[in-house]
């Protein structure tokens, strides 16, 4: 039988969605209480790095160890990948060797090609086309503070990128809808494919897409590999930073929410990451509870409470 993979938001079910949600509700109330929980012992997973992480490389680690497992990190310079083997290869003896796969890499085309010459399971930690693991906790966190997301309305202030194009995959599932707003030349692009029309709409003017919004949200304008561009981004993003006045327009009861790092200043104003409206801290933590979740279904399946 074929491994199931997580490479898209869109790979899992909305039932499967549900499902993972309510275990990371419990498995974080376990964790708070202290109380030992290791259905992964003596299991292990490979985490491969290509592109630089602080929150990535920490959740997945502690989230391992945490549930009984060990977590190998590797990376590219520790691997033959920087002599040239193909990923396929390194994809059919890694997978023989551990139980499941965490790679955080560059073009989604390389996690696929890993995902197709895999034994188990493969885990999106970050590419530059989708970011799943990121909004599996961004929505757990969402549900945490205000309970389900259906019908609700998400806006993306800035860059069309990883995050907010797995933000529609996402509204597409799980039935909420997404305000974007980019600077001109920034928008999405169609091929994408990644929206349905009914879920999503796009704005020119950034406080318009804030309107009526239950959860404001954005990223660093200059992703990893655009750093050349910066300085262009610095000023075409400038009417883009999420401040208090734009976060005026959404309800008063709106959380804001950032993948970080953070640029204080730049994308947003210290007053909104550092205000009351701000669930930032929350949701970094809730990446390790959310890829717990996840780690326990790939590798065991279904497991009842």
């Amino acid at each position: 039988m074929a491994p199931k993979h997580f490479l898209q938001f869109q790979d899992f079910s909305r039932d499967e969605l549900d499902y993972l949600f309510e275990r990371t509700r419990w498995i974080k109330e376990r964790f708070k209480r202290y109380e030992l929980y290791q259905p992964l012992r003596d299991r292990t997973l490979a985490m491969v790095f290509e592109k630089a992480s602080t929150r990535t490389r920490v959740s997945f680690e502690a989230g391992m160890n945490q549930l009984g497992g060990i977590a190998i990190n590797l990376n590219r310079g520790d691997t033959q990948l920087s002599r040239g083997e193909p990923i396929e290869d390194l994809a059919r003896v890694i997978s023989r060797m551990v139980d499941v796969v965490m790679i955080r890499t560059f073009e989604q085309a390389i996690i696929e090609r890993f995902a197709a010459h895999s034994r188990v399971p493969v885990i999106n930690g970050l590419t530059n086309e989708y970011h799943p693991c990121q909004i599996l906790a961004d929505i757990y966190t969402y549900v945490e503070h205000r309970g389900s997301i259906a019908g609700r309305t998400v806006a993306w202030i800035g860059d069309s990128n990883n995050v907010c194009r797995t933000w529609l995959q996402a509204a597409t599932l799980l039935g909420f809808s997404v305000h974007v707003s980019t600077p001109p030349g920034y928008e999405i692009r169609p091929a994408t494919g990644t929206r349905d029309a009914s879920h999503f709409r796009f704005f020119a003017d950034p406080h318009a897409a804030c309107h009526g919004a239950d959860l404001v949200t954005t990223d660093v304008w200059t992703s990893m590999g655009f750093e050349a561009e910066n300085e262009e981004r610095k000023r075409d993003f400038a009417r883009w930073r999420v401040d208090a006045e734009m976060l005026r327009h959404a309800k008063p009861d709106a959380v804001f929410m950032h993948c970080l790092p953070a640029h204080r200043g730049e994308e947003v104003a210290a007053e909104v990451i550092d205000g009351p409206q701000s669930v930032v801290w929350d949701e970094a933590e809730n990446r390790l509870h959310a890829q717990k979740a996840l780690l326990e279904y790939l590798v065991c399946g279904r497991v009842k409470a």
